[in-house]
């Protein structure tokens, strides 16, 4: 049986619960939610990357990518990717920044994605993404 590993790259805060950011076993490696915090600093709250859509989604992007990377994946392993939004009238300007984004990632095939609104997440943040990706 394969071990599961949990992933908390050196740039996310601790979990606040019994979480990881990210979970690897086999060749699944699974990204739990993601928000636009900022790098952590040791002592300090966590902080969202600014108040607009554009710098929390880039940064939300950053902390999946650090997350799949801790794990030995890349955007390109990426199969599935989850994004949540707080408000309904964000898509459009979500889905510029999202393929903009990834078309500087030099992303050979998209992964499958979903975006759904949500509104569930801590005061001033916009956005969550969630993704799956499978190692070769």
């Amino acid at each position: 049986m394969t071990e599961k590993t949990a992933l908390t790259p050196a740039t996310h805060t601790t979990p606040p619960a019994k979480f990881s950011h990210g979970v690897k076993k086999g060749n699944l490696l699974q990204v739990a939610g993601q928000v636009g915090f900022l790098p952590a600093v040791e002592g300090q709250a966590p902080t969202p990357a600014g108040p607009t859509l554009r710098e929390q989604t880039l940064q939300t992007l950053a902390n999946v990518k650090a997350t799949l990377e801790e794990g030995g994946a890349s955007w390109d392993d990426a199969m599935m990717i989850r994004v949540y939004l707080t408000d309904v009238a964000h898509f459009a300007e979500m889905n510029e920044i999202y393929n903009a984004y990834f078309e500087e990632q030099g992303l050979k095939e998209a992964p499958a994605a979903r975006t759904t609104v949500y509104v569930g997440l801590p005061q001033g943040l916009l956005i969550e993404i969630d993704a799956l990706a499978v190692l070769s």
